[in-house]
C-alpha cells in the first residue's frame, strides 16, 4: 500500500544521500545501485560547474547555522527548490549543495555524525514532503531515466 511504499521511497533515499555524502567526503566504496551512480555523477558535474555558488552558499549556511546543520539544511532546500516547484535537476542541487556542506564539516573537524543528519535531513525531505512527487516521477528509477536521457 501507500504506505510501505512512502517507507521504502524514504529508505531509498537514505541510502542514495548517505552513499552522496560518504562519495563526497573520500571515502571510497561501490555505489550501491544504479540512481546512487548517477547522483554521483550529475552532481558532482553540477558542482563542478556552479563551484562558486556551492562554495558561498555553504559558507554562508555554516556561519548563520551554528550547532544544528540540518535544521537549518531544510531551509536551504526549500530556497533551492525556489517557487516549489521540483524537478529533478532541483533534487541533484540539493544532493550537491549537501555534499559540499558535509566535505566542508568534514574539513572543519566535525564527526560523521553530523553527515549522518544530513543524510536524515533530505531523506525527511524528500521522501516526506516532496515524497508525491517523486512518485508521479517514477521515484529512483524515474531519476535513472532521467539520468539516460541527460547523457544523450
Amino acid at each position: 500500500g501507500p504506505l510501505s511504499m512512502s517507507c521504502w521511497l524514504r529508505e531509498q533515499t537514505l541510502l542514495l544521500a548517505e552513499d552522496y555524502i560518504s562519495f563526497c567526503s573520500g571515502i571510497q566504496q561501490t555505489p550501491p545501485s544504479e540512481s546512487a551512480e548517477a547522483m554521483r555523477y550529475l552532481a558532482k558535474e553540477m558542482e563542478q560547474q556552479h563551484r562558486t555558488k556551492f562554495r558561498s552558499l555553504s559558507q554562508e549556511f555554516l556561519d548563520t547555522c551554528g550547532a544544528d546543520p540540518s535544521k537549518c539544511l531544510q531551509s536551504v532546500m526549500r530556497e533551492l527548490v525556489g517557487d516549489g516547484k521540483m524537478n529533478w535537476g532541483r533534487v541533484v542541487s540539493i544532493f550537491t549543495f549537501t555534499g559540499v556542506l558535509a566535505s566542508e564539516l568534514l574539513s572543519r573537524g566535525e564527526n560523521s555524525e553530523g553527515s549522518r543528519r544530513l543524510a536524515e535531513t533530505i531523506a525527511d525531505y524528500l521522501g516526506g514532503e516532496k515524497q508525491d512527487w517523486l512518485v508521479e516521477n517514477g521515484g529512483w528509477e524515474g531519476f535513472c531515466r532521467f539520468f539516460h536521457n541527460a547523457r544523450q
